[in-house]
C-alpha cells in the first residue's frame, strides 16, 4: 500500500468564521480512524475551487503523488469546483495509479469508479460503450453540480456585500469589505504564548499552529508580525525606561 495524504480546502466565497477546516478535519480523522490508515501529509489552504492552477498545496501534492498513493477528501467540492478540468484531473490521477477517495461522495472515488470501468471492460462492445458512457456522465453531472454550487455562492455572496454596503450607506457608516484593519478575530492569549515559542522554538512548524488555531498560513503570518511588532514596542519601552 502506498502513501495516504489528506487535502482540505475552503473558498475565500465561504464564511471561514463558521466552516474553517473543523468539519473537514473531524470527516478526516474519523475516516482515518475507520479504516486504520495514517496520514503522511495533511495539506490544507484557503483558495477558490475554481481552478487548480491557483492552489499552492495543490501542486504541492500532486508533484508528492505516485502510483499506489491515496488522496483522502472530506467531499468532491474540497477536490474541484470545474466540471471539464476537473473531469481531466481526476482522469489524469486515476491513469496514474493515484486513488481519490470522496468520504461524502463515495460513488464518485476512484475505486467505485474502477470497477464499473473493470465491468464494463468484461462487456461485449455496444454493452462496453454503453457503461463507459454512464461512468462519464456520473463523473461529469458531479462536477458539474459542484461547479454550479461555487457560482450559486459567489452570486450570494456578492448580493450580500451589496445589501450590506447599501444598509451601511443608509446608516451613514463607512463600509469595508473584509475584517476593520487591526481587528484580530482569532488572536488569543493562548495564541499570542504560542507564537512567541514558536518564534523562540524552530521545531515548531507553522503547519502545526495552523491546524491547532485554524487558521490559514497568510492569517497567521500576520499575527507573527502583530507578535513581533508588539515585542519591539516593549523592548523600546524598556530601552527608554532605562535611560
Amino acid at each position: 500500500m502506498g502513501n495516504v495524504y489528506s487535502y482540505m480546502r475552503i473558498s475565500t466565497a465561504e464564511e471561514r468564521g463558521k466552516q474553517g477546516y473543523s468539519r473537514q478535519e473531524k470527516a478526516l480523522e474519523a475516516y482515518a480512524k475507520r479504516n486504520r490508515i495514517d496520514y503522511v501529509l495533511g495539506l490544507q489552504e484557503d483558495v477558490s475551487g475554481k481552478s487548480f492552477i491557483n492552489r499552492k498545496e495543490w501542486q504541492r501534492l500532486e508533484k508528492i503523488v505516485q502510483s499506489g498513493d491515496t488522496i483522502v477528501f472530506k467531499d468532491l467540492c474540497r477536490f474541484t469546483r470545474e466540471a471539464q478540468n476537473g473531469y481531466d484531473k481526476y482522469m489524469a490521477l486515476m491513469q496514474k495509479g493515484v486513488d481519490l477517495v470522496f468520504i461524502d461522495n463515495p460513488t464518485v472515488s476512484t475505486k467505485y469508479i474502477k470497477n464499473l470501468l473493470n465491468i464494463a471492460e468484461q462487456q461485449e462492445l455496444v454493452t462496453k460503450t454503453v457503461m463507459e458512457s454512464m461512468v462519464k456522465i456520473l463523473l461529469i453531472a458531479e462536477l458539474d453540480r459542484s461547479e454550479k454550487e461555487r457560482l450559486v455562492i459567489s452570486q450570494r455572496t456578492k448580493d450580500g456585500l451589496a445589501a450590506r454596503k447599501k444598509q451601511a450607506e443608509e446608516e451613514g457608516k463607512e463600509w469595508h469589505i473584509g475584517r476593520p484593519k487591526g481587528k484580530l478575530d482569532k488572536m488569543s492569549d493562548a495564541l499570542r504564548e504560542d507564537i512567541k515559542q514558536y518564534q523562540s522554538d524552530r521545531s515548531i512548524k507553522q503547519v502545526d499552529l495552523m491546524r491547532k488555531y485554524h487558521i490559514s498560513r497568510n492569517t497567521l503570518k500576520k499575527y507573527v508580525a502583530i507578535v513581533s511588532s508588539e515585542e519591539l514596542k516593549e523592548e523600546s519601552l524598556c530601552l527608554m525606561h532605562l535611560e
